[in-house]
């Protein structure tokens, strides 16, 4: 599962990549600072099981940071995108076969409307409109790609042949083209909607002018989810927690000072807390990621062990890792997403919460702990 930060030029989201993944990369107020995609690991937070069942837990493939487990997801920051991407314009070309990769796309908005549609300084510009050209763009790409091979589509599977280049499920092929036709402008709207879905990230929310033109994104796109971030906060915030300056965890709405700072230090860090945190509740970037991951794509997190009792690996570990499954994953599906020679050898599972065992096609829930057993 993989997640995209897209948007175009200026808008703050190598920025954004950068305060997600604390990678360093190129980050500047010029056009097209991205050319090939940064690709780096970010994290998705849920509760860990640890808390609940009062047991101490060793983490393998992931951490665990007072009772809140760090999952990594891969995130691509793509090229920016300008209007007319899909007839090749700029980096368009670049963007659209990157994002072919990608299972959701965070569209980063410069909320504060500094930057126009190519991202040069300006002053006013109308935010709402950033959020109508990715869209457009994508579906114009879509619709091409459709039109091309019209006369080649017969049916659902012939359908899904053609366009499972793009990332599409033929689930997705079949309900689309039961619901709307062979209409091309149709499939590729609803295509784009449930391949390709899209989150708003309000991003320079401490500038003061985002907030009116925040207010007027939800008014303008009442069904999006939009919400406002800083990346800038959030860098800050962690280099500051990295170097023990203060206690921090991503997506927090607040942070302890551990040590005596200097004026501007404490000036800085009061000025994101009043304007960031405390008004809209965390910097914002961590929520953007859940909310992709787990709100978007219907994600789970699943806990496989092996020892039922203990909740434990063969070495004792405990609760050493968890998996992002995917909606109607099964306990056979966390067997092969284990490895795949488990999944071969599958013999039975428990569910370590109840001691109970469960079929092969048990359908995971978020948190479950699953025993997995399979044949020597």
């Amino acid at each position: 599962m993989e997640i995209a930060i897209c948007g175009k030029p200026s808008c703050g989201k190598s920025s954004f990549f950068k305060a997600a993944s604390m990678i360093d990369v190129p980050i500047s107020a010029r056009p097209f600072t991205t050319i090939k995609p940064n690709v780096g690991i970010a994290y998705v937070t849920a509760p860990c099981p640890c808390k609940q069942l009062n047991i101490k837990c060793n983490p393998i493939n992931s951490q665990c940071i007072n009772g809140t487990r760090l999952i990594p997801v891969k995130l691509w920051d793509i090229a920016g995108l300008i209007p007319g991407a899909h007839e090749g314009k700029g980096l368009g070309n670049q963007f659209l076969n990157d994002i072919i990769q990608t299972d959701v796309l965070i569209h980063i908005i410069d909320a504060s409307g500094k930057t126009d549609a190519e991202g040069n300084p300006t002053e006013g510009h109308d935010t709402s409109g950033d959020i109508k050209f990715l869209e457009e763009e994508i579906e114009l790409w879509f619709t091409s790609i459709i039109k091309r091979n019209l006369q080649k589509i017969r049916d659902v599977k012939n359908a899904y042949d053609i366009l499972s280049g793009l990332k599409i499920k033929e689930e997705h092929v079949k309900e689309v083209l039961e619901k709307v036709g062979l209409k091309p402008e149709e499939v590729a709207k609803e295509l784009r909607k449930l391949s390709k879905p899209i989150l708003i990230a309000a991003n320079k929310i401490d500038i003061p002018s985002s907030e009116e033109n925040l207010k007027k994104m939800r008014n303008d796109f009442p069904n999006l989810t939009i919400v406002p971030c800083s990346a800038e906060a959030e860098i800050t915030l962690r280099t500051a927690n990295k170097v023990s300056f203060i206690d921090y965890i991503s997506g927090s709405k607040d942070f302890v000072i551990k040590k005596e700072l200097n004026e501007n230090q404490k000036k800085a860090l009061e000025l994101i807390k009043k304007s960031v945190l405390h008004k809209y509740g965390s910097t914002g970037i961590q929520d953007c990621l859940n909310k992709a991951v787990f709100d978007f794509l219907k994600y789970i997190a699943v806990y496989p062990v092996e020892n039922e009792t203990r909740f434990s690996d063969k070495k004792g570990n405990v609760l050493p890792d968890v998996f992002l499954m995917p909606p109607g994953s099964t306990a056979l599906d966390l067997a092969y997403k284990v490895h795949t020679d488990i999944g071969e050898k599958f013999i039975g599972a428990i569910d370590a919460r109840t001691k109970k065992r469960v079929s092969r096609d048990y359908e995971l829930k978020n948190g479950d702990i699953i025993s997995i057993q399979a044949r020597k």
